[in-house]
C-alpha cells in the first residue's frame, strides 16, 4: 500500500479558504438571506430561488475574499503545527 502523501503549502492554503468559506457562507450568509427576503415580494418558488441565487453569490464572493486576506495575513489553515524539517540525505 501506497504511504499517505502530505503536502506542505506555502502561502495560503486554499483549501481551507475554500472550506471555511463553505461553512461560514451557510452560518451567517443563510440568516442574512433570510432577513433580507422579509421586504421582498416573492410570489413564486422560482421567485424565491432567484433571490437566494443572486444574493447568495454575493455573500459568498465577500465571504471568500475576506477569508483569503485573512489566511494571507496569518498562518490560517496549517493546522497549527510545525513543519518537519526535511530528511538529509
Amino acid at each position: 500500500m501506497q504511504p499517505v502523501e502530505r503536502t506542505n503549502p506555502e502561502g495560503v492554503d486554499y483549501g481551507w479558504v475554500m472550506q471555511m468559506t463553505f461553512v461560514t457562507t451557510i452560518l451567517v450568509g443563510s440568516p442574512i438571506v433570510a432577513v433580507l427576503s422579509l421586504n421582498t415580494t416573492l410570489p413564486t418558488w422560482g421567485a424565491r430561488a432567484g433571490f437566494a441565487i443572486r444574493v447568495g453569490a454575493v455573500i459568498w464572493f465577500v465571504t471568500a475574499i475576506v477569508l483569503f486576506i485573512y489566511a494571507k495575513r496569518t498562518d490560517a489553515g496549517d493546522g497549527g503545527s510545525t513543519p518537519e524539517p526535511e530528511p538529509e540525505n
